[in-house]
């Protein structure tokens, strides 16, 4: 008997956000006079981003009975998102953050996330969202920084595992949502016998595997992360040895480097553009690699659509308000050599 067609092509859970976004650009954070409002949250991001390339998703995070709850859900069902199996906490707030804009590296950023929401995902939360039925699950490290979050994202991944979807882990590395920044790779190495693809920074690769706090700087208003010491490719080899079939570490503007389990590193080139705000490229970029799987692309071409992706969010204002739309995508692509 053949097996029905999955119902979605991505389902991503975790984290969701009001992501307040400075409109005084270039000023500095205690300058700021006003702000625009915005949808924000990693996994968020990625599905918003992969249902304007075109792709059926779903949601699974958590929001408040509050306002801000209300915001975030009129958002996503106007851009066609699923959002019936994201629960309302009503002992809980839904998530906030705020973010200044100074180009060309200054990004500051404040998380309001005490008692937040999407962090009381619950096992039972799992079980009433059809995680069997898609093509690819995506999950990211933030959601694993606290309970029930945790288990209940393990035993999501669980799940799509043993349904047979491809299991993607967004590393999302926060050092500031960690109480330990050593309890982040504790954590994901965990989590990675479940994960077939690892999405990262070269700062959050080598923050997978930390284990010695000398090695570690973590500064709770930078964008990227804890600047964590050592060589990536230690780091890369040393997830791959739990499980994940592919790495993928993605460099800014240097693009992305494929670390395939039984190959060779491959660099993907990116897009030269002039960066305006760089808050949302690595959901760009995931949003778009994910489009690249579901269309049955080899892992070079959905990289570089990653990259025209993350490329083209790095030119506007804010995040999930802001990715780009298929055909965008495919014509910046096009103009530019093609893949």
């Amino acid at each position: 008997m053949t097996k029905p067609a999955p119902t979605f092509d991505l389902i991503t859970m975790g984290r969701s956000s009001i992501d307040l976004y400075a409109n005084e650009v270039g000023a500095p954070f205690p300058e700021i006079k006003s702000f625009a409002a915005y949808v924000g949250g990693s996994p968020t991001n990625i599905a918003v981003g992969a249902q304007r390339l075109g792709l059926r998703t779903a949601v699974l995070t958590a929001v408040g009975e509050d306002p801000v709850g209300d915001f975030i859900l009129n958002f996503l069902k106007q851009e066609g998102v699923e959002t019936k199996f994201i629960p309302r906490k009503p002992e809980s707030r839904t998530s906030a953050v705020i973010l200044g804009i100074e180009p060309p590296d200054k990004f500051p950023l404040v998380y309001y996330r005490d008692n937040c929401a999407d962090n009381q995902l619950s096992i039972d939360d799992v079980l009433k969202t059809p995680i069997a039925d898609g093509r690819v699950f995506e999950f990211s490290g933030t959601g694993l920084g606290r309970e029930p979050s945790r288990s209940a994202n393990l035993f999501a991944a669980e799940q799509a595992k043993a349904a047979g979807a491809t299991v993607v882990l967004d590393l999302d590395f926060r050092p500031n949502q960690w109480h330990d920044a050593r309890a982040f790779g504790v954590t994901v190495r965990a989590a990675l016998p479940l994960v077939d693809i690892v999405l990262g920074t070269e700062d959050e690769c080598k923050a997978a595997n930390l284990t010695d706090p000398t090695q570690v700087n973590v500064s709770h208003s930078q964008i990227s992360g804890a600047r964590v010491a050592g060589d990536v490719e230690n780091a890369v080899h040393a997830m791959q040895r739990l499980g994940p079939k592919l790495i993928v570490v993605k460099r800014g503007e240097k693009g992305a480097t494929l670390f395939p389990t039984n190959g060779q590193p491959t660099d993907v080139p990116g897009f030269p553009v002039e960066v305006y705000n760089v808050l949302g490229a690595g959901d760009a970029f995931a949003s778009g690699f994910i489009y690249g799987l579901v269309k049955g692309w080899d892992w070079y071409k959905a990289a570089r659509m990653g990259n025209a992706g993350g490329a083209i969010v790095v030119t506007r204002h804010g995040c999930a308000n802001f990715m780009a739309y298929e055909a965008e995508a495919l014509k910046f692509i096009e103009d530019r050599g093609g893949f």
